[in-house]
């Protein structure tokens, strides 16, 4: 594989781009040319790579009928020309807005510029003539325009809505223009441009402001890049223009895939702008899974399969920009708290849903748990718990056990012990401990010698017969298995085979990352699922170690200490696993999103004792552990899991579902791409 510059944002698959508002002289061309090339200039310096302007920025939107005087087109495109002059040297393709005259018409045009040469020209489709706007008056409709040329400073130049413009150097950055209103119409030039291969759409637009609009202009932006699969840059007129009779408030913004990445404050005195990396990656990976965009074109083909493609080349630095994008740490669990809110709703439904659901349609049996005392298995409880409210069942058909081992702890076992009391359902105990040295003496394991051996089988032996005598109690008393291991072990691999904790009956946790559990918890007692006391044994399972409790010692077994911690792993998982990404790109994101403790936001509640840092020889280390077992070692297991339900959009692992790999699969490639950097 090509060697890779690990902290370059365009080796990563990103593209930056601006959104530029700022202060409007209106019919003074040469000014406005003048603030376009100090915007270029300094987000040349910034390495961005497209820098998008206001509608008719070169004049001003709000001219009206000074568009059809001489002088000022003359002006406008003496302007132009400054512009590409300037921009010889400058990194950026600059989009900005223009009337330009073109047989016996003005059009409102977007004038892609690019080191020193014009790239091509996009008029507006859908010029407005409705309340305020008056713009037919003085503007042609190019919604037909396709195929066609310009003369623009004596250069015939590519003219029509039918325009792609593709970086060669830069894989898909595929740009796309439109001007204002063409958004707001149900079928905007941009959805054609992205069925024909246009992932960042640009609007130039004027949009004077009134109470509302700008989350108008939100929704239909966010609404667009979700639809389209693509990025969406949306720069708006502000001060400067004329206040006749409207105002005007600078809105500029970037949206990719239904998320806001940027966006300037309103109502600037200066110039503004807002800045983000797209994840083109992000953006091709979404478009290849989600088959139906492609059907989408294949219908509208007739449109836009006659689009044409400028292409030029971008050179942009490879050097390190920094990373100019929000990244969400634990991405199963969103920092923001009224989202988190939310989520820890629908998932805790979702999941209490899917085993009521199982339970009815399967005859009503007995909920047969297993309790730890550790995060896992008490969510798995808390979710039955409900599950039989819901049902309108007694929480005594739950049918609880806690199976101490060998290393199993009385703080684990006395938190068990409260929970299912404090809830309410049929407790029992059952120690394995007798068995387990039987098993292991007829086996003639060291241990059953008096030696100190605590490998596999020792290890094994304790969690197989956990799950045997759940199975077999559920057979004796009527019930089914209810699983407890969660999303992030199946990645892993994280599980005892067969019979052992790999299996149930029904598995309410599959789709649950490790990292959302202890969330889910929280959210459970905060918002007063269950009573007072359940709340505060809840509180304190909650900081109990993650450990399986199978090895004797002083020390607890720490399940992080051994395979790494899950706060990482959660974060690779979501990228492969929704988005398909190499090992070395998620190595330079989760080194972005985790090497200074202070730098972006925490999830509500996150202990602070937990709140750390890894450094990049961290990150890699542990990223190797996770492609070794996820792609090499444990899909075996994943093949033969239980049935469940997904919970998270960033995937599920059921062979029945969002994922599905052979057994006997290789890392090899994963780990090839890994040792692309030091």
């Amino acid at each position: 594989m090509p060697p890779l510059n690990f902290w370059s944002i365009y080796q990563h698959g990103f593209a930056r781009v601006a959104a530029c508002t700022g202060h409007t002289v209106i019919a003074d061309p040469h000014a406005n040319a003048e603030a376009v090339l100090r915007h270029a200039r300094r987000c040349s310096e910034e390495g961005v790579a497209v820098a998008v302007f206001a509608e008719l920025g070169l004049c001003g939107y709000s001219i009206e009928d000074l568009l059809l005087q001489d002088a000022l087109l003359d002006e406008v495109e003496t302007a132009l020309r400054d512009v590409v002059t300037g921009s010889t040297d400058l990194l950026p393709v600059l989009v900005v807005g223009a009337p330009l005259r073109h047989r016996n018409r003005i059009y409102n045009c977007a004038v892609l510029v690019h080191r020193g040469r014009i790239l091509g020209v996009v008029p507006k489709s859908y010029p407005p003539n409705y309340r305020e706007f008056y713009e037919r008056r003085q503007i042609a409709d190019g919604a037909d325009e396709r195929g066609g040329s310009i003369q623009v400073g004596g250069e015939n130049v590519p003219f029509g809505v039918d325009l792609l413009f593709a970086a060669q150097d830069v894989p898909s950055l595929v740009l796309h223009a439109e001007i204002c209103e063409d958004m707001w119409v149900p079928v905007p030039p941009s959805a054609e441009a992205a069925l024909a291969g246009a992932t960042v759409l640009v609007n130039l637009s004027g949009s004077p402001i009134t109470v509302g609009r700008a989350e108008d202009r939100k929704l239909l932006c966010r609404s667009a890049s979700a639809r389209c699969l693509a990025a969406y840059v949306y720069a708006a007129a502000g001060l400067g223009e004329s206040t006749t009779d409207l105002s005007w408030d600078g809105q500029a913004m970037v949206y990719e895939n239904g998320a806001l990445l940027a966006e300037t404050e309103r109502f600037p005195l200066g110039d503004e702008y807002a800045v983000a990396d797209i994840d083109l990656d992000l953006l091709r990976q979404e478009r290849q899974r989600m088959g139906t965009f492609d059907d989408n074109r294949r219908t509208h083909r007739g449109r836009t399969a006659d689009f044409r493609t400028v292409t030029f080349e971008l050179a942009p630095p490879l050097t390190d920009l920094g990373l100019r994008r929000s990244l969400e740490r634990l991405p199963f669990v969103p920092a923001d708290a009224e989202r988190l809110a939310q989520d820890c709703y629908e998932a805790y439904n979702i999941q209490v849903e899917g085993l009521q659901q199982r339970l009815a349609a399967i005859g009503g049996p007995k909920v047969v748990i297993g309790v730890s005392g550790g995060l896992d298995s008490t969510h798995a409880l808390i979710v039955a718990a409900r599950a039989m409210d819901r049902a309108g069942r007694p929480r005594s058909d739950i049918l609880a056990w806690t199976l101490p081992g060998f290393a199993t702890s009385d703080h684990t076992k006395d938190n068990a012990h409260a929970l299912m009391r404090a809830i309410g359902v049929t407790a029992a105990e059952l120690d394995i401990t007798p068995t387990a040295r039987l098993m292991l003496k007829e086996m003639d394991h060291p241990f059953a010698s008096g030696e100190p051996v605590y490998d596999i089988t020792f290890e094994n032996v304790q969690a197989g017969l956990r799950t045997d005598y759940l199975f077999r109690l559920a057979n004796q008393r009527n019930g089914i298995v209810l699983g407890t291991g969660d999303l992030s072990e199946l990645a892993l691999g994280w599980s005892t085979y067969g019979v052992g904790d790999q299996m149930s009956h029904y598995n309410v946790n599959s789709g649950v990352p490790k990292t959302l559990i202890q969330h889910l918890i929280r959210w459970v007692v905060s918002s007063d699922q269950f009573d007072e006391e359940t709340g505060k044994i809840l509180t304190a399972i909650l900081d109990t170690e993650i450990s399986p409790e199978l090895v004797p010692g002083e020390e607890m077994q720490s399940t992080e200490s051994k395979i790494g911690p899950y706060a990482l792993h959660d974060f690779t998982l979501f990228h492969v696993l929704r988005y398909g990404f190499r090992p070395s790109k998620i190595a330079f994101l989760a080194w972005h999103a985790w090497h200074e403790v202070g730098a972006g936001a925490w999830p509500p509640g996150f202990p602070e004792a937990k709140r750390v840092a890894y450094d990049l020889p961290e990150i890699r280390s542990w990223l190797e552990v996770f492609c070794r077992r996820f792609f090499g070692f444990a899909q075996f297991k994943r093949s033969a899991m239980p049935n469940g339900p997904k919970v998270s959009a960033g995937g599920s692992l059921s062979p029945r579902g969002d994922w599905r790999a052979p057994s006997d699969g290789s890392a090899a490639v994963w780990l090839r791409d890994l040792a692309r950097f030091d």
